[in-house]
């Protein structure tokens, strides 16, 4: 998603747009009950799962990133920390006691990707087993900011589902408030549909263009467009199903475009959730949470913005479907 993401120079693909894939729709999904989960970079020390868990009651998170390490298809946190770190899992385990979970996030802004490193399905299939087996869990999330071998990771995708019933979400680009997701991200999702993987789309809603005066109105527009592209790929799903399939994830604070997404938005985007039952909110990230920095650049620590500790974190938990 962002370390410290550069929007400027994020290369859209001009790649066929959104049509129709005449494939099954999705009778038996998979996709979990609706829920926040704001992501969090485990690699950094701070905060803990628990901590933040404690202070919001929210207790379900997504964990980025996990990465290919320099030996080559090896999960690893953010490329560098093993899988199996003990303060990582130790964090993982005592928030599952207190009755929470976590989904593993693979891919980001910056590689190497699992996705691309991993050279087949079955290199691929048995890295994402790997994933879930060492953190316990099984939601996977794949935040696609680079080209992929979309086929070999769909069937990878596909076959972990099958055996495990993992839920699968993707996290993608959006091009602009009315338009929705890039070309690209939909072609990966056509190939999702193809290969017949349950998935939930989670448009990252930062860092796009839009000529709305309030940042707020556009997150929503943006998402509203995105479910848009969604009824295309997955023509034969009811609205309520492709709702359910959709998830929103703005960037807290000050985003790289010189937007801000206040307080007062993430309001407006939760009660927008509510009304229309879309299946997650997550935002980047609970490590920004706080308002140390009010007034600055965009920081991996900070929000910019004046707000109290953790204030994006509690109003999100709020979010029921």
């Amino acid at each position: 998603m962002l370390r410290l993401r550069k929007a400027a120079s994020t290369i859209f693909v001009a790649l066929a747009a959104t049509a129709a894939v005449s494939v099954p729709s999705m009778a038996a999904p998979a996709v979990a009950a609706p829920t926040a989960a704001p992501y969090i970079d485990i690699t950094m020390p701070q905060p803990s799962l628990v901590d933040v868990a404690d202070a919001t009651g929210q207790k379900v998170f997504t964990l980025a990133f996990v990465l290919a390490d320099s030996t080559g298809c090896n999960p690893s946190w953010g490329g560098t920390i093993p899988l199996d770190d003990a303060r990582i899992l130790n964090d993982i385990r005592a928030l599952r006691a207190m009755g929470g979970e976590v989904i593993v996030a693979t891919g980001g802004a910056a590689g190497p990707y699992l996705e691309y490193t991993c050279g087949s399905v079955d290199a691929l299939a048995a890295a994402y087993r790997r994933i879930l087996d060492v953190t316990g869990s099984n939601h996977l999330d794949v935040d696609v900011e680079a080209t992929i071998p979309q086929d070999t990771v769909n069937q990878a995708l596909a076959r972990v589902q099958a055996e495990r019933g993992t839920t699968v979400s993707y996290t993608m680009r959006v091009l602009g408030d009315d338009y929705g997701m890039d070309p690209y991200s939909v072609q990966v999702l056509q190939s999702a549909a193809a290969h017949g993987v349950d998935v939930l789309v989670n448009p990252m809603t930062m860092e796009f263009g839009s000529s709305r005066p309030d940042w707020g109105d556009a997150v929503i527009a943006a998402a509203e467009a995105s479910l848009g592209q969604l009824r295309q790929i997955w023509p034969g799903m009811s609205d309520a199903d492709l709702r359910r399939h959709l998830g929103v994830t703005p960037m807290i604070g000050r985003n790289f475009n010189g937007k801000v997404f206040q307080l007062e938005d993430a309001h407006q985007l939760v009660d927008w959730a509510n009304a229309n039952h879309v299946g997650r909110l997550a935002f980047w990230s609970a490590g920004r949470d706080n308002g140390s920095c009010p007034g600055g650049g965009v920081s991996p620590t900070c929000s910019s913005i004046a707000q109290g500790d953790l204030e994006f974190t509690s109003i999100f938990h709020g979010f029921q479907g």
